[in-house]
């Protein structure tokens, strides 16, 4: 399940989403907007930095990280890329702090002794989702990350709840990104079910949203001209390279040659693998699949 992009998603339409988690978040949140940033040398890439409003200076900014598979030098990536970023933007900011979101306490890394004074301090905040109460009395939008965790029986149970509950709640357009981040989560959830199974589950129709769309790739425009595709599917080979160096770092020219040899639909799956890729092995293990 690609949580990374899915989380994404959640920050890009509700970024006070974050602030929602913790029990005293900034009186200004509503002002936050939400960013991926890439710090080298070395190449460090945090995916969720949450940066204060311009006009405040300095101000305190927040690094987010979502974790669902257990990491036993999580603390140490993490703080070493908040630590060198905050540096690198002291002028910035005058004081940074962390979130991490784990589904639960068994994911957390298992030796944190060297950590014990950030993780006892009030600099960061550790965010189980099972422990945060029933899905039901949640604000949606956390209630869409609890949705993630919930295992194959709940999950289409919780799924139309939260459906009808956001056409109740909320406005047609938040209703709309609603509606494609929770068939988001529930196609990829069920990667083995067809479309009309899925469709059954949540009671709509998947074809009319654009993330099943994207997602399964179905509804393709037939007859494109060989022009335009060819010019898409150099435009995906560019933005793959690019996600690649940011992801693992620079590829040597025998890997640049392999992706470069890919075709579209390739591509497109590469596109939606690599985030969750930590570094070059995952590449070299996507290849060999």
């Amino acid at each position: 399940m690609r949580r990374d992009s899915i989380f994404y998603k959640l920050f890009q339409q509700s970024p006070t989403l974050l602030f929602e988690l913790l029990t005293n978040p900034p009186t200004n949140a509503e002002a936050y907007r939400f960013d991926s940033v890439a710090v080298k040398e070395p190449k460090f890439e945090i995916d969720g930095v949450f940066l204060p409003p311009e006009d405040e200076r300095p101000g305190i900014v927040y690094f987010c990280e979502v974790q669902f598979q257990r990491d036993e030098q999580l603390y140490e990536r993490v703080f070493a890329e908040s630590s060198l970023y905050f540096y690198r933007q002291r002028n910035r900011f005058r004081d940074w702090q962390v979130v991490i979101i784990y589904p639960s306490r068994s994911i957390e890394q298992s030796d944190i002794y060297p950590h014990r004074n950030h993780l006892n301090g009030d600099q960061v905040h550790r965010i189980y989702l099972d422990e945060l109460g029933d899905i039901r009395s949640l604000p949606i939008w956390v209630a869409l990350m609890v949705l993630t965790t919930l295992d194959d029986e709940q999950a289409p149970q919780e799924a139309r709840y939260l459906l009808a509950r956001s056409q109740e709640e909320t406005p047609q357009t938040q209703n709309r990104a609603i509606i494609e981040l929770l068939t988001t989560i529930m196609v990829y959830k069920f990667e083995d079910k067809s479309q009309r199974e899925v469709e059954e589950m949540l009671g709509i129709t998947l074809k009319e949203t654009r993330v099943y769309r994207e997602i399964k790739e179905e509804g393709r425009e037939e007859g494109r001209e060989e022009g335009r595709e060819e010019g898409r599917e150099e435009g995906e080979k560019s933005l793959v390279l690019r996600q690649l160096t940011r992801r693992v770092g620079e590829l040597s020219p025998e890997v640049r040659q392999q992706v470069e040899s890919l075709s579209l639909e390739q591509l497109e799956n590469l596109g939606e693998a690599l985030l969750d890729f930590q570094g070059m092995a995952d590449l070299e293990a996507w290849f060999a699949r």
